[in-house]
């Protein structure tokens, strides 16, 4: 459900359309909003105006379409990206203007945008954002960080992008609590990805009992105390490919769990599960492992155990 609130329909500009941006702005403009995009890929720029989208080719135009105060919402790759497309902004923006970076930006570098915007009289918002590619139907889930006024003002676009007007989303905190939060959120979620994969792991080398992955994540998604929805997507995955067949057993991380350890580690706060799932995504990259040929070839020295060959 999407909510529209006919008293502060506002009008924004979103840049990055791709999955999230794209999905995010056609909520909006669902909840009643006018968005304006840009994004450097034509074709992203024609999808979104399907969806009621004004697309503009380049920022300067999308900048002169704004009413003041002129908001902005990020929605590109974190590091660089983040800080070219601020740079090219900068210039186009006056005093009282909001840029709300959206994506997984590391905390410490949304400091030290705000500290830089701040001194052009710039506002800047950042929202953790998870949801995914169910958010445009479900809702975003949003931990936002920033002067209590200037996230206040901004109410109506996180209330329609939300799941609820009062669920979902919340000012946690100054620049930079969102992306913090955001960043421990996703830990958590590696963590929690980590354990269904190897309780279900388990369940399917048990032969004995030719179990049904598949079966046992229907049952678990009801009255568990493991259900979530990870375990409904596990279960559609599993009724799709129940071996799974196809998919290489490689993971990749964005960023955000190593974040989550590096934090841990600096505050002396033990996060066993958190680093140990982030270990796991890492090796499972590691197609050619020293490491492994290495305690083969120590087992066979101190007690002649067999080494298997290549």
């Amino acid at each position: 459900m999407v909510h529209s609130n006919n008293i502060g329909i506002m009008k924004v500009a979103m840049i990055g359309l791709g999955r999230m941006g794209a999905n995010m702005a056609e909520r909006l403009v669902r909840g009643g909003h006018t968005v304006i995009g840009y994004d450097p890929n034509e074709n992203a720029r024609k999808s979104a105006e399907q969806t009621g989208v004004s697309s503009f080719p380049s920022l300067q135009s999308l900048a002169s379409a704004l009413p003041s105060p002129k908001i902005f919402w990020i929605m590109v790759p974190s590091g660089k990206p983040v800080d070219d497309t601020i740079a090219a902004l900068t210039p186009l923006m006056s005093k009282g203007d909001i840029i709300i970076d959206g994506g997984n930006s590391f905390y410490k570098d949304t400091i030290r945008r705000a500290d830089a915007m701040k001194k052009n009289g710039i506002a800047y918002v950042d929202s953790g954002t998870s949801g995914g590619i169910w958010g445009l139907a479900e809702g975003y889930s949003m931990m936002i960080g920033g002067d209590e006024t200037v996230v206040e003002s901004l109410r109506p676009i996180f209330e329609t992008l939300a799941p609820a007007k009062d669920k979902g989303w919340g000012r946690v905190g100054p620049c930079g609590a969102g992306h913090f939060v955001k960043m421990v959120h996703n830990g958590i979620e590696y963590g929690l990805m980590q354990a269904y994969a190897e309780g279900f792991s388990i369940i399917k080398h048990k032969k004995d009992f030719d179990l049904d992955t598949h079966q046992v994540a229907e049952i678990w998604r009801y009255g568990s105390v493991v259900r979530s929805w990870l375990l409904d997507l596990a279960a559609d995955a599993l009724e799709k490919n129940p071996n799974l067949d196809g998919i290489a057993p490689i993971v990749a991380d964005t960023g955000e769990g190593r974040w989550t350890v590096f934090e841990a580690i600096d505050n002396d706060v033990p996060a066993p599960v958190i680093t140990l799932s982030l270990m796991e995504r890492i090796r499972s990259r590691e197609v050619e492992s020293f490491g492994d040929k290495l305690l083969s070839a120590m087992r066979n020295e101190f007690g002649g155990h067999a080494i298997t060959k290549e």
